[in-house]
């Protein structure tokens, strides 16, 4: 009933109570007069037949209120089916479809492709010579193959400036300027010399330097192993030869994360290296052999010259004015590595490490609802000038594949898609609820 008809409904029920009805046209002032008035008054309603003929209207009224209330609701709800089965957006409720600010770490293989296994280690001769007495790049491919990329650096460090050429420049050799920097970099500014568990303070050193691109945000703690194999014989001045690596004796080393917790500088976190594996963990954990430092969070590690002498014969060319390249002999140590079968994997000995970087994400519930999302707006779903559906077996009972998620801001500007791994059929029988992750 339309509301203009129910209030025409309510002015035609009767008027309750006594009310005169009086003759004004005969009224005068005489006495005669006025007793004809009261005598026309009309005899006052019963309060028992004014109660029951108020209940009667007030039920009527509450009906006829019911039945407009009834058919409010009906359309309402057909305005939101026709709404719900031609929605092209759906807007989120904050508080049950959306959880925000998910952080977790994530790690994955350092290396490129995702490999955490490095058993094959090329240099290249793109290189120049003055930029190889500083430092070698190593890459995991020849570099005329496709997808060649360099994986880390291997430098050597003096501080005296021994072991390198200067060439003429006073107190400006490689090895000096290399031991600087990274002094400068990972030292706290009192400390002149790097100090390690083996040696104490040393003046040599071989750094490990990951690529800021495969190491994220840091080197996994924990995650990585050095094969290092025994140089035999005598090793020539200039490392850049042949140096040779035939031992089979082969040391692999870790950080000892595992025993101990990391000390906080101003590189920040700092381990100690020691002889070890990822899976025997430390050998010796009573009385580890202690061969340098990682810093993770610069994806750095320093490696003792003096302890490498002592334990694998690297033989460290230390003279004055000397160009020894001795970075050199840490890359044939650890290329040397992969000819050596290990027992208890039956692979080669290959260089693993891992990348750690925290994730911050939020998460998107994207509810379907029976009712909703059955029908698509591709133009081959329908036919003809009237848009019938094309399909004759989906009339009454459409049906669509959803393969594609987008959010949207107010402005109904795409701003993410998520695809589907493969399309999830969609009907007035089936709901949906799908997650849609977004990283940061």
């Amino acid at each position: 009933m339309k509301t203009e008809n129910f209030i025409e409904t309510l002015k035609q029920q009767p008027r309750l109570g006594g009310v005169p009805r009086l003759n004004l046209g005969a009224l005068n002032p005489s006495a005669t007069q006025v007793s004809r008035v009261n005598a026309d008054l009309v005899a006052p309603v019963p309060p028992q037949q004014i109660q029951q003929a108020a209940a009667a209207t007030t039920q009527q009224v509450q009906q006829l209120a019911q039945q407009l209330a009834n058919q409010m609701v009906a359309e309402m709800q057909q305005a939101s089916v026709l709404s719900r089965n031609g929605r092209t957006y759906t807007k989120f409720d904050l508080a049950n479809d959306v959880i925000a600010n998910q952080t977790e770490t994530v790690t994955a293989g350092m290396w490129s492709d995702g490999l955490a296994n490095l058993i094959t280690h090329f240099t290249s001769s793109t290189q120049t010579t003055t930029q190889r007495r500083y430092y070698v790049d190593v890459l995991h491919k020849a570099p005329s193959e496709t997808g060649s990329a360099v994986q880390y650096s291997l430098a050597y460090g003096n501080a005296l400036g021994s072991g390198s050429d200067s060439q003429g420049q006073l107190n400006d050799s490689p090895s000096k300027a290399i031991y600087s920097q990274y002094r400068q970099l990972l030292l706290n500014p009192s400390d002149s010399r790097f100090t390690t568990a083996g040696s104490g303070s040393t003046d040599s050193i071989y750094v490990i330097n990951f690529k800021r691109n495969r190491m994220k945000e840091r080197l996994d703690a924990g995650n990585f192993e050095i094969p290092l194999r025994l140089i035999s014989g005598s090793r020539p001045t200039n490392a850049t030869g042949s140096v040779n690596v035939s031992g089979s004796t082969l040391f692999t080393l870790i950080d000892d994360s595992a025993l101990a917790a990391a000390r906080i500088g101003d590189s920040g976190r700092v381990y100690n290296i020691v002889s070890g594996s990822i899976n025997g963990g430390v050998f010796n954990s009573t009385a580890p052999v202690y061969y340098g430092l990682v810093y993770p969070d610069y994806g750095t590690i320093i490696l003792d010259g003096k302890m490498l002498d002592q334990q694998l014969n690297f033989q460290t060319n230390t003279g004055s004015s000397s160009e020894g390249n001795n970075h050199f002999a840490l890359f044939h140590s650890i290329s040397g590595s992969a000819l050596i079968t290990n027992p208890a994997t039956a692979d080669p000995f290959g260089f693993l490490a891992r990348n750690s970087e925290k994730v911050t994400s939020t998460h998107y519930f994207v509810r379907v609802k029976n009712a909703e999302y059955n029908f698509s707006n591709n133009p081959s779903y329908v036919t003809g000038s009237v848009g019938q559906i094309s399909q004759t077996t989906f009339v009454g009972d459409p049906k669509t594949y959803i393969t594609t998620v987008g959010l949207y801001n107010d402005r109904q500007e795409l701003l993410a898609v998520a695809k589907l791994s493969k399309p999830l059929l969609k009907s007035f029988q089936r709901e949906a609820l799908i997650r849609v992750k977004l990283d940061f």
